[in-house]
Formats: structure tokens, sequence, C-alpha cells
């Protein structure tokens, strides 16, 4: 039985929309359409109705091609104004055995105990370690004995504001959401093998206007930064460069764009403000701005690299992908600037059915996204709708099909994450009051197993 699936992101430069089956066998794309992206600057909705425009445009072209299309989609959000912390919970096993739910617990207690600012809703809560009593860095401590249980978190957060703009324009596209999904995050799923998880690895994925990078290390995601470049900013070098129109600048750079030391080559091209009279530049200077261009960029997520305190946990290295990748040399580049750290040029993982036109570094979040539906999350995680995902055959499957807990909460017991300080006071009252007849033993003993559930 094969289950639905629809992708979509939304970029500086273009909308990509893929739809896809997820069968026994894999996922297996089934259609994809691709729109110039409109009311998108830097990562961020500046126009609800054309950003709608071109989603629409984008999801009837794939439409057209599969025949069918998904009722709920995964769609990216850029790293623009997102904000990432660490933080940690502790919880009590009272079984003496770990299960799902106690490993949900355990998460939304680290997610209560951060400091998020009122202006910011969560995106993703990823554990990187876990601690069972006194033994740390357990890889997955479900099953295990213990009678206390710790986790470490990475939380991505994003402005309510930014989150809230793009949902509006997908649904006035005519699209439910199932999920919202960092785009870095999504390009990582769809790049990266299981042992550059393991090694540690940085991700930068360089788009139109903008870069994102994520760095996984102990197989979960560590750190996350966004920068407001991308290839589209080397055309606007051009285009001032040459005195020449942008799309003379574009068509330029796909043409001739190359980080390697050209020849002295002349080429004619148009001048602004006269287009029918045209002036020779040399293909030296087409060099020189590339070169200048991508070397800041580089050197500027370099220094973000520094700032994450992880560079010294990165054993396979950098991988680049992304539409800006394509430019000729920009992996040597790339290894003189990162200190000859290893480096390649990846594309997204294969996948079955019309995937040919997909298989290129600018498609590498679409692709993610695809995955991340079909389950290609971490081992465990809450997502944007604060709701645990995970890998354990224990859990059964929704009516939509995802694989979710969903037989973590009891009527009784208020799950301590999402316990705000007024619902923790009245659970507290309601212990106390309850049942007179109950002895003082009885009434301690209920007291102290609620307040090992909360603490």
């Amino acid at each position: 039985m094969s289950r639905p699936l629809l992708a979509i992101d939304i970029g500086s430069s273009k909308v990509s929309v893929v739809i896809a089956e997820q069968k026994e066998s894999g996922v297996h794309v089934v259609g994809s359409g691709v729109a110039k992206s409109q009311g998108v600057r830097k990562g961020t909705i500046t126009n609800i109705e054309l950003t709608s425009r071109s989603i629409r445009q984008a999801l009837s072209d794939a439409k057209r091609v599969a025949g069918t299309v998904a009722p709920k989609a995964v769609i990216s959000i850029s790293g623009a104004y997102t904000r990432s912390i660490n933080s940690s919970g502790i919880v009590n096993i009272p079984q003496q055995e770990i299960g799902v739910k106690e490993i949900n617990r355990v998460m939304q207690t680290a997610l209560y105990n951060a400091n998020i600012p009122n202006e910011y809703e969560v995106l993703h809560v990823l554990p990187y370690n876990f601690k069972v009593d006194e033994q740390e860095f357990i890889e997955d401590p479900f099953g295990m004995n213990a009678s206390r249980l710790e986790v470490d978190t990475h939380i991505i957060t994003t402005q309510k504001s930014n989150l809230s703009n793009l949902k509006k324009a997908v649904k006035s596209a005519g699209i439910e959401i199932e999920s919202v999904v960092l785009a870095g995050y999504a390009s990582a799923i769809s790049v990266l093998g299981e042992d550059e998880k393991e090694l540690g690895v940085c991700v930068i994925d360089m788009g139109g206007s903008t870069c994102e990078m994520v760095v996984h290390s102990g197989n979960s995601i560590r750190f996350n930064t966004f920068l407001a470049v991308g290839s589209n900013h080397i055309t606007n070098d051009l285009s001032m460069a040459l005195h020449t129109p942008l799309n003379v600048a574009e068509k330029i750079k796909l043409e001739y764009g190359s980080l390697k030391a050209p020849s002295n080559e002349l080429i004619e091209i148009p001048v602004i403000g006269d287009e029918e009279e045209n002036h020779e530049v040399s293909l030296e200077i087409v060099y020189n701005v590339i070169q200048a261009r991508v070397q800041e960029t580089l050197m500027i997520l370099a220094k973000e690299l520094e700032k994450s305190n992880l560079k010294e946990q990165i054993g396979a290295g950098i991988v680049l992908t992304g539409g800006m990748t394509k430019l000729e040399g920009i992996r040597e580049l790339a290894m003189a600037i990162f200190d000859n750290m290893p480096v390649r040029i990846a594309r997204p993982l294969q996948l079955e059915g019309d995937f040919k036109p997909l298989h290129d570094p600018a498609f590498s979040t679409a692709v993610g996204l695809l995955e991340y539906a079909a389950g290609g999350y971490t081992q465990y995680e809450i997502d944007s709708n604060r709701k645990m995902l995970h890998k354990k055959s224990a859990a059964a499957p929704d009516s939509e099909g995802d694989i979710r807990d969903i037989s973590l909460t009891s009527k009784d017991e208020p799950e301590p994450g999402n316990l705000k300080n007024d619902e923790i006071k009245q659970t507290l009252a309601r212990v106390a009051q309850e049942d007179e007849k109950e002895s003082i033993g009885q009434k301690i003993k209920k007291l102290w197993h609620w307040m090992t559930q909360i603490f």
C-alpha cells in the first residue's frame, strides 16, 4: 500500500514542488514542478499573494505530470529568522524501564526548560546526547533499565510572524500543511550518508540568495546558521562591474562562471541604458568578480563554523550542495578556505521514479523534504507541531499514516514538558485535595509521585 507525499521548497530564486508515493521499496517520485519565486527576498516572505501564486504554478505543473496530489504538504522554511538554543531535561523512571513515553517526557522537559522568547515558535527539538543514570553518550536509551534519564537537545525556533506569513502563503495556494522543516536540515537529510553523520559533518546549502549551514555531530544537528548571500549576488556584482543588464550578467555567469583562472579571451556584451551598443570585456574581469564574491562568502561561513566550537568534531569534513556549487573550481577554493578539510560537492540521494530533473544540487532541500515526510528524520524528534516523531515499531500509524507516538499522554497525568507554572500548581492542588479518606502516608506517596513526574 502506498502513501502520497507532497514536498514544497520555497526558496528565494525558485519554488520547487515534488509529488511522490511512499512504498515498501522506498520513495517513488511521480511528478515535479518548478516556478520562479516571487514575493520572497533573502529567505523571507515579502508578498504573500505573489508567493502563493508561485506555489500554485509549481504545484499545477507537478499535478499535471503526477495526476494526483497528497492532502498535506511538508514545507521548508529558511533559516533567516531562526534562533537556536541548547537545553537539557531530567526525569525519573518509576517503572525502571525506558520506553518511548519516557523519551518523549524527557525531551518535553528539555523543551519546557528552554528559555524561548514569546515571539518565537519551535521548529525542531533534536536530542544529541542521552544519559542513563550516570552513563553518558547513550545512542538510544530505548529498552534500557534505569532510574533516571537525561537528555541534551538542540532546539531550533523561528519568529512567529515569519512562520505565520509562510503558512498563509501556502494555505492561500489551497494546500494544507503537515509540518514545517528547516531548509538546511532537509538538505542534510538528502545528501548525507550514515557514516558522515556518525563522524561529524558540516553541510552548506548554497542557494540563490541564501546559504544554510548545519553541523551534524553525535548523529544529530548540533548547530545551524544562515547567511543572506547566494549566487544571485554574483549576478548583481557582474552587472555592476561590467555595466550590463542583469539578464545578460546571469547568462555570463552560467556560461563563463568559473573559479579557475581563465584565458584573456574577450566577449561582447550590451551596455546598460543602450542595449544596441556592445562593448568588449575580458573573461579575466568576470573571473575576478566571481572569485571575490565566492571567496568572501566561504570565508564568512568558515568563521561561523569556528564560532560553533564544533570544528574539531567534524571528521567527515564539509559537504557543499545547492545551485551555487555548480561553479567550476568551488571545491578547491573551499578546501583552501576551510583549512584543507575534506570537501565534496553533493547531489540529492537517488530516488525511484521521475527523478532525473531532481538529481541536481539545486533540489537537495526539496528531496530532503520528501525523505523527511517518509520518515527520514532523526531517531527521535519533536516537530513543528510539538509532536513526538520516532522510528520505533512500538508506535502505530495515525489516521494519516504518519509514524507518531499516539499513546504517550494519559488523561490523568499531564505531560510535564507541556505544563506551565499555573498548571503545575493546579495539579499539585488537585492531588492535595483528593479523597479525604486516604491516609497521610498515601497522600505523601501520591504527592511524591507527581513531583518526580514533573521534575
